[in-house]
């Protein structure tokens, strides 16, 4: 990833020192985190950039042990005591709540918990990744900005629920609304425009011909856009979107989505560019702001040296990038793209590595610079 390529707000100025908060998640999550910290502390030892990493422990080992994802305080802290939180993948499928839910989750806890917002997604095809649709790197480049705290999802765990029905409520409001559409024009000024023709939009994907919730959506995107008249603003319904982002992803710049449309979204975008593996995100917040990969724990794989370690390096990128440590984000991503073009190793067409993820991760330091240039 090129320097310039924005993925999200990102802070002026710079801590002395980077206060981090480490969540190593459950199956694969450990062993992706330990990479991406290796790597973290390579980059950040050529820039001379100082880490503070705490460890919090989260996830489903956690609530088999104590009956919660995370301690008590757990939160507090991490709201008040880091400047950023690196997450790795959470969840086990055998471990569930007494609903028959998946227990152990976070998203919802942190997402909301610590108002983050807007979760940023960038679909980038890489060099040397085999991808099944015929694109070149460089022709899929856009980012996905999913409002992260209400929309379907606010109904997590809150559904109405009769022996013959269940009931879900999609609600949206105009302070949500506002602030990640206004995000995402934010985004769109800090980028190079869509592959195609260089011009900087922002798409709304919505379902606004059959639900009032997706119009009053689409409302709100069109009045937060007219204070961004440099900013091309499109639009597709979800299902459009579906092909679109298959069929013409070089059309995309930036895309806006309510919760639950995105998260469906950014899935079918990390197929056109080597799977979820390939794909970091970030939950930003005004105040608050933690970076994990798109995927889940793959617990199936946890422990065999065979999960794809850029997802998880890439959002230690991005946090590095959001928090002003610049210089030390761009090794990382000039690393990355070097050595997918290198050949040293290479990522199958289902995300995995060729040679695993210690040798990935060992491969891409080498890439480093010995010092900053």
């Amino acid at each position: 990833m090129t320097a310039n390529r924005s993925t999200g707000k990102g802070r002026t100025t710079a801590a002395p020192v980077l206060r981090l908060a480490v969540i190593r998640g459950d199956g694969i999550g450990p062993e992706l985190v330990d990479s991406a910290l290796r790597v973290l502390s390579a980059a950040t030892a050529r820039t001379g950039d100082d880490l503070a990493v705490t460890e919090e422990p989260g996830g489903a080992e956690v609530y088999r042990a104590t009956g919660a994802a995370l301690a008590p305080g757990t939160l507090e802290r991490l709201r008040t005591d880091y400047d950023a939180i690196l997450k790795g993948p959470v969840g086990l499928p055998e471990v569930r709540k007494p609903d028959g839910t998946e227990a152990g989750l976070l998203g919802g806890i942190l997402r909301t918990g610590l108002d983050t917002y807007a979760n940023v997604r960038p679909i980038r095809l890489l060099p040397g990744v085999q991808a099944p649709v015929r694109r070149a790197p460089g022709e899929i480049d856009y980012v996905i900005v999913r409002e992260n705290t209400e929309g379907l999802y606010l109904s997590r765990g809150l559904g109405v629920v009769t022996p013959s029905a269940v009931a879900d409520q999609l609600m949206v409001t105009r302070e949500g609304c506002t602030r990640v559409a206004r995000f995402a024009f934010e985004l769109a000024r800090s980028r190079r425009g869509a592959p195609v023709d260089g011009v900087r939009r922002v798409t709304c994907v919505d379902k606004s011909n059959v639900l009032r919730s997706y119009a009053f959506f689409r409302r709100i995107f069109d009045e937060v856009g007219e204070a961004y008249p440099d900013i091309a603003r499109d639009y597709r319904y979800a299902d459009a979107a579906g092909h679109d982002l298959v069929a013409h992803p070089e059309l995309f710049d930036v895309v806006l989505t309510e919760n639950f449309l995105g998260d469906l979204l950014s899935d079918v975008g990390a197929a056109t560019v080597g799977g979820l593996g390939m794909c970091p995100s970030g939950n930003i917040g005004d105040d608050a702001s933690y970076f994990e990969p798109i995927h889940g724990s793959a617990p199936t794989i946890a422990g065999q040296d065979r999960a794809n370690p850029v997802s998880q390096i890439l959002s230690a990128a991005m946090m590095l990038r959001h928090c002003a440590r610049h210089n030390a984000a761009r090794l990382i991503e000039d690393a990355l793209t070097a050595v997918l073009e290198s050949g040293d190793v290479r990522v199958r067409a289902d995300g995995s590595p060729q040679a695993g993820t210690s040798h990935f991760t060992e491969a891409l330091i080498t890439h480093l610079p010995k010092e900053e240039p």
